[in-house]
């Protein structure tokens, strides 16, 4: 995801607060410095303890309560680590960093499920392709986050995840 530049500053602030978070874990992977090139970020991914008063958690426990009813919603948000950020170079995509990076960040996790947003361009993308082969499931497909822009899917999976 390459947000505009304008946006930048709006998005190191939320990042920011995230890093406050209860259960706060990330991790970057970096292509190794050689004789030809610096070493650069491949890919990075963070995530927290979710709970009430989170904007996305709130947002997203309010749609999960209207499509499935409050029970619905506390089986997934109850306990959840919110995965807000996971994102692999397209250059080193498809080699098993994206999954290398969620289940480091879901590993030895005390929340009973894990929880995240991705685009929802196509159900087959290899972001999806990813998040079901650990398990993950589709909780909400064609969301809209306040504010408009493009539609979300919001998947979810029981910890640990499957290997």
């Amino acid at each position: 995801m390459r947000p505009p530049y304008e946006q930048l500053p709006g998005r190191h602030t939320i990042m920011e607060r995230h890093a406050a978070y209860p259960g706060f874990r990330a991790f970057v992977a970096e292509r190794p410095r050689s004789f030809l090139a610096p070493a650069a970020i491949s890919g990075f991914g963070y995530g927290f303890h979710g709970t009430r008063g989170q904007w996305w958690h709130d947002v997203v426990h309010q749609a999960l309560v209207e499509r499935g009813g409050p029970e619905h919603a506390a089986e997934w948000l109850a306990d959840p680590f919110e995965v807000a950020e996971l994102h692999v170079h397209p250059d080193h995509q498809g080699h098993g960093l994206g999954r290398g990076l969620l289940t480091s960040l879901c590993a030895d996790r005390p929340e009973r499920t894990v929880v995240l947003s991705t685009l929802d361009r196509k159900p087959d993308t290899p972001a999806r392709h990813l998040y079901r082969s650990v398990g993950m499931v589709d909780l909400l497909t064609d969301f809209e986050f306040p504010g408009g822009g493009p539609l979300y899917a919001v998947m979810g999976a029981t910890l640990p995840l499957s290997p």
